[in-house]
């Protein structure tokens, strides 16, 4: 799967914060955001296009081998998104971050969960993580991957391979791929009226007068 944005497209939702984001994909009819339940572990701005993961409940003792594809072969940039369905399991770990920084993967998103983080945050501190939580259990012998690059469900939203990942400390948002100038438009916009709004409420001392003009809360 080819990277279909431009860099400067990545870098102009950088600053922007996922409340925007997730504000301006609901602007066009679709739920954008993530459970959040789904959070920063491991601490990063995460900006990049989805390569998706599903992995399903397996007694088989197998390794993750759509993930570790996943991995080894995806652009530079990619976010791998590993659908789980909330497992309490660790869908990655130390190995996987070594493979991902190696290859230049931007960051992961899990609807599970991730183990190592200690030695995650230690040896790659640049490289985000948003889990369930941290959890020491493998997934071997619990579960295994079934498909890559197909669309899947993570944390309520759809989320299609190509689709633009959004993260920070408030969570995750998928914009559909097929909507990124907009969104990026219409959330830059969104952006700017807040800004404004802000400054009107701390010129004038009123919250309420700041919502009467601009509409927004």
């Amino acid at each position: 799967m080819a990277n279909s944005f431009s860099s400067e497209t990545i870098e102009a939702f950088r600053p922007i914060a996922t409340a925007s984001v997730a504000d301006a994909v609901e602007q066009f009819g679709a739920r954008g955001y993530l459970s959040g339940t789904i959070r920063q572990v491991l601490p990063g701005k995460l900006v990049g296009p989805a390569v998706t993961v599903l992995e399903v409940p397996s007694p088989e003792p197998a390794p993750p081998e759509h993930a570790l594809r996943a991995i080894d072969e995806s652009p530079p940039g990619s976010v791998v998104c590993i659908a789980a369905g909330g497992a309490d399991v660790a869908v990655w770990g130390g190995l996987m971050s070594a493979g991902a920084v190696a290859n230049g993967v931007a960051g992961a998103v899990l609807d599970a969960g991730v183990r190592d983080i200690e030695e995650i945050r230690r040896d790659y501190p640049q490289f985000p993580v948003y889990a369930h939580g941290g959890v020491p259990a493998t997934t071997v012998g619990r579960y295994r991957t079934v498909s890559l690059n197909e669309p899947v469900e993570m944390g309520g939203t759809r989320v299609c391979p190509g689709d633009l990942i959004v993260a920070d400390s408030d969570g995750v948002v998928c914009v559909p791929a097929d909507r990124v100038p907009q969104v990026l438009e219409a959330a830059q916009e969104i952006e700017r009226r807040e800004r404004e709004q802000t400054a009107l409420i701390l010129e004038s001392g009123s919250l309420r007068g700041g919502l009467e003009k601009y509409h927004r809360i």
